[in-house]
């Protein structure tokens, strides 16, 4: 189902097509913007808000077409420009610009000229793409739309595609979770009129449907490679999976209804389902949708059929079409006392406990702040772990280049009687050249035991980060999900600083010609 409304920080919300506002269930809603001369639209499910452009941090060996990396209230936000995709050229942003903020498998925010309006579209309006002369290639065009909002011709973004062209890395990202997250934002934006309503996300197990309210529900994952089996389980138990560093413990719905065992497919998915501090991963033949509903269309069990103990997850029944579909709603109350979730629990906190205890010694005495040493490439900060830094000195007047060097090496310094080799960062992370100055500096790193320096345009300072404010930043190339794979959201100083590994700045294959090089 679509939402109601569409909510736009820091400016005016744009304005429904009043032609088609309050008919029919069937109306799709699209979100219209402009890129040029051009008129496109995307399905407003995917939509979370519109922003105004926001500051943005470079990415080295991200997508030409990434402008860098916004802090959109404490979370990381990729942002894209449209006009370089679609081949244009870039131009000043002003006052009508606008970021969409699009999740299909992990938010992004699309650079477009201006926003339109939002318009209610009956499928009839809804053409395939044929054949049309535009800036857009049509494959990334999932129709077209005639005759709407005083447009004649209004182009539909797939944007799904259009990620999955440009950025590999981010396409390959979950996509059943960005639904959740979707809604779950507008959830709580939502106005006291929805106070009559509730929003649930259905699902379907051996053809019947069931739902939990979304609130409850953390996110929806694909089913994982590996699943580890716990010994001496119930057969509801199906074992303990890896989540973002947290062990989830999964149970089958279809074995806790004393339903006909099937094996997953690619349809199947987890429901993360929470409860306080608690998780547990529920596995359905398929998720269908997230339902808002009336509560006058939600009744309870009736007495005759609630039962106590193992039976009694489903709480209410709901009725949609009029009376023709049934949706059965789980209560995650009564779901988190079956004996089955019970069991999965305990068997989580029992390894948790055991890893807890084997790592507990080594971790006394480590500080809970990551100490790192941040330097400059042009306006952006970076930083590396204080204990790769072996030393840090001035840029040499002059470079020793050496007959068959390494293309990558700009030349060696004498440092100490040692030879050592030294590489232009800028160059190695695909930026400009600059030239020489006196704030540039040779940071000195020992990678698996080679010695090599870096030139940087300036180091910063020794910064004691927390650990709570490093996350995995996001991955935009195979390269840069390597060499930048984390990320220290430093909120309250509105500072982004991107965390180099420095094991991944030469090669495998460039290691040798180094060690030869320093011989």
């Amino acid at each position: 189902m679509t939402s109601d409304s569409l909510k736009e920080r820091d400016a005016a919300p744009p304005v429904a097509d009043e032609e088609h506002d309050g008919l029919g269930s069937d109306l799709r809603q699209f979100v219209t913007f402009l890129i040029g001369a051009e008129v496109f639209a995307v399905d407003m499910a995917p939509v979370q808000e519109i922003i105004r452009v926001p500051e943005v941090v470079r990415v080295p060996l991200a997508p030409p077409s990434l402008e860098g990396l916004a802090n959109l209230r404490g979370k990381v936000l990729p942002i894209i420009s449209l006009r370089h995709l679609f081949g244009l050229e870039e131009r000043d942003k002003d006052d009508t610009s606008r970021a969409l903020v699009i999740d299909i498998g992990q938010p992004l925010g699309f650079v477009v000229d201006r926003v339109a309006s939002v318009v209610g579209v009956e499928p009839s309006k809804i053409e395939a793409v044929g054949s049309i002369s535009s800036t857009v290639d049509t494959d990334l065009l999932s129709g077209l739309i005639k005759d709407v909002g005083g447009h004649t011709m209004i182009m539909v973004l797939d944007f799904a595609q259009l990620i999955g062209r440009e950025f590999a890395e981010i396409a390959r990202l979950e996509t059943s979770a960005g639904m959740v997250r979707e809604l779950s934002t507008q959830t709580e934006t939502e106005d006291e009129d929805s106070s009559d309503e509730l929003q649930l996300v259905s699902f379907e197990v051996a053809g019947q449907e069931y739902a939990i309210a979304i609130e409850n529900v953390q996110e929806i994952v694909q089913i994982p490679e590996h699943i580890v089996q716990v010994p001496r389980s119930e057969q509801h138990v199906l074992g303990v999976m890896s989540l973002r560093n947290r062990l989830l413990p999964l149970v089958s719905l279809r074995r806790m209804f004393a339903l006909p065992s099937r094996e997953t497919d690619e349809h199947s998915r987890i429901v993360v389902v929470s409860l306080g501090g608690t998780s547990v991963g529920v596995v359905m033949d398929s998720v269908n949708e997230v339902l808002r509903v009336a509560k006058a269309d939600v009744e309870a069990m009736p007495g005759l059929l609630a039962r106590d103990g193992d039976l009694a997850e489903i709480s209410d029944i709901c009725r949609l079409d009029g009376g023709k579909r049934l949706v059965s709603i789980l209560s995650t109350d009564h779901l988190f006392r079956h004996s089955a979730i019970k069991e999965a629990l305990t068997t989580v906190d029992s390894l948790n406990d055991e890893e807890r205890l084997a790592t507990e010694s080594e971790d006394e005495e480590r500080d809970e702040d990551e100490q790192v040493v941040v330097f400059r490439l042009d306006k952006e900060e970076f930083g590396v772990p204080i204990e790769s830094v072996q030393e840090i000195v001035r840029v040499p007047e002059e470079l020793t280049h050496v007959p068959k060097a390494p293309a990558f090496v700009e030349g060696v310094i004498n440092l100490r009687g040692t030879v050592l080799p030294v590489i232009d960062l800028r160059r190695r992370l695909g930026l400009p050249s600059v030239e020489r100055s006196d704030r540039q500096r040779v940071m000195v790193f020992l990678i698996e035991g080679a010695r090599t320096g870096f030139i940087v345009d300036s180091v910063a300072e020794v910064l004691k980060i927390p650990k709570s404010a490093i996350e995995p930043a996001p991955r935009l190339s195979g390269e840069q999900a390597k060499l930048l794979a984390r990320m220290a959201n430093l909120e309250r100083q509105r500072r982004l600083v991107q965390l180099i590994d420095p094991a991944q700045l030469i090669q495998e294959r460039e290691m040798a010609d180094l060690a030869e090089l320093s011989a």
